[in-house]
């Protein structure tokens, strides 16, 4: 039995590697929650670490509970004045799309392997989704800009297709441990009820949240984030023991909070921003923990034509025909095809045949533990350059991010923009206290090349240069007709 001490310094050691890893994966470009799993497996039974790790109830609590923070950082930093647009194609991607997915699968597995039928539709009801950490992770930490309205689109399905796979996953549970039959009726009645008091009761506790907080009053600054820490598991556990679908009212909630205007909001964001990381970390190490590599490659030839089948058949055939109303171009649904990545949530899905008893529970945790890792490999590790390929990289200049911070408030009159000094512009290579068009602007900070500084009157400006600046509303038209302007 381990000392307390002996747990604590292998966990802090596990965390401490995980984090300089993920900077190593950000700059060679491989998926870090393929690395986080590899940390799992390493320090594991099979592994160098020797850790015996088999409790499954554990797991999966860890996992349920990682995303939670998971979702709801997610939907905090979901701009619903850009996802708006694309809310349509996104619901039915993650509705339609993982019926469709999960089908192909099904068959596939039913009729090349002859896997009994249930177990098959389970295979491919628990592989169905993509995952939330996955995406956000990839195309946040990569920084990877894309054209169009690929980007929105893929993170609101990510954040929404879970309830879906769930459910799937659930009922087939249910259906094959179960003795009675459930009518087609009776399901979808049920899918629906779930869903709609999933967003109901995201909805009103995130406007519930929002009210509290800005009403609560309190001088300690840091009782907020653990307010709203609380909260989110709150909306979970409510939403669950009222037979609603948790995951997706804790996704509506975050949307619901990041878009009002809520008291120490940077700080908030932030603390969530952290915890999702150490969510991720923790629940992709410890699924790794949970599986025993010898047993994922037992049927390798079997697992590879599943795992291959989903992602070159399935996973398009689930995203073209539901995107078939909606105005995408084919290399647009053929990139949302290859994003289509599979992680934790399957994993954890996976768990639940393992808890039920099912026979084949063992071999469909192995099976989709190989997917994740194919999937993580093959498409995690090129996004960057099938984007590419596509021509669907956006080349665009990035908006400018610096130490300083200003947040946007509808009744403060200041907003912060940047500017580029284009490379015509009449005051190229003269002092900023000479250019008229910047009297009454507070320039914060100065980026040339890869370097900021503050800038004083004397410092003279170049072409190219990138000007963070404090300006009032009305200022700014004049601002455009003299820079390349970045609100």
């Amino acid at each position: 039995m381990l000392s307390l001490e002996e747990l604590l310094l292998g966990f802090s050691t596990l965390i401490l590697i995980s984090i300089f890893i993920a900077r190593l994966s950000n700059n060679i470009g491989v998926p870090v929650l393929l690395l986080f799993l590899g940390i799992g497996m390493l320090a594991g039974s099979e592994g160098p670490g020797g850790f015996y790790f088999d409790n499954t109830s554990l797991a999966q609590s860890i996992g349920i509970s990682s995303l939670i923070f998971i979702l709801f950082s997610g939907g905090l930093s979901t701009h619903w004045n850009i996802v708006k647009p694309v809310l349509s194609p996104s619901i039915t991607l993650a509705t339609v799309g993982v019926l469709f997915t999960a089908g192909a699968v099904s068959l596939f597995a039913y009729y090349i392997f002859n896997i009994p039928l249930l177990i098959s539709m389970l295979l491919g009801s628990i592989v169905a989704s993509t995952d939330a950490a996955a995406v956000f992770s990839i195309i946040g930490a990569r920084n990877i800009k894309i054209k169009g309205r690929i980007t929105p689109l893929l993170e609101l399905e990510s954040g929404s297709n879970d309830p879906m796979a769930v459910f799937l996953t659930i009922t087939l549970i249910q259906v094959i441990t179960s003795t009675t039959e459930a009518t087609a009726g009776v399901l979808l009645l049920k899918f629906f009820m779930e869903m709609g008091i999933g967003l109901f009761m995201g909805l009103v506790l995130g406007k519930g949240i929002v009210f509290i907080i800005n009403r609560l009053s309190i001088q300690i600054e840091g009782l907020y984030q653990v307010f709203v820490f609380a909260a989110a598991f709150f909306v979970y556990s409510s939403t669950d023991m009222m037979h609603g679908s948790g995951f997706l009212a804790v996704y509506v909630a975050g949307i619901v909070v990041g878009n009002h205007n809520i008291v120490y909001k940077r700080n908030v964001f932030r603390f969530f921003d952290g915890m999702a990381w150490i969510a991720q970390i923790i629940m992709f190490i410890t699924l790794g923990l949970l599986v025993f590599p010898s047993e994922i490659v037992a049927d390798f030839k079997m697992e590879l034509s599943i795992s291959l089948f989903l992602i070159l058949i399935a996973r398009p055939l689930g995203v073209f025909i539901s995107l078939m109303p909606f105005k995408f171009t084919f290399k647009e649904k053929l990139f949302v095809s290859w994003v289509g990545l599979r992680g934790a949530v399957p994993i954890i899905l996976a768990t639940f045949p393992l808890l039920a008893g099912i026979t084949e529970a063992q071999w469909i945790f192995n099976v989709v533990f190989f997917i994740v890792l194919t999937s993580a490999l093959l498409q995690g590790w090129t996004i960057p350059f099938v984007l590419k390929i596509l021509g669907l990289k956006d080349t665009s200049i990035p908006f400018l991010t610096s130490p300083t911070e200003f947040i946007h408030l509808d009744e403060v009159d200041r907003v912060r923009i940047n500017m580029i000094v284009p490379d015509n512009a009449a005051f190229h290579n003269k002092a900023v206290v000479s250019i008229k068009a910047l009297q009454g602007c507070l320039i914060i900070t100065v980026k040339r090349d890869d370097t900021f500084f503050v800038p004083s009157g004397g410092t003279v400006l170049q072409k190219g240069d990138t000007l963070q600046a404090l300006v009032h509303k009305s200022k700014v038209v004049e601002l455009e007709s003299f820079f390349e302007l970045e609100e």
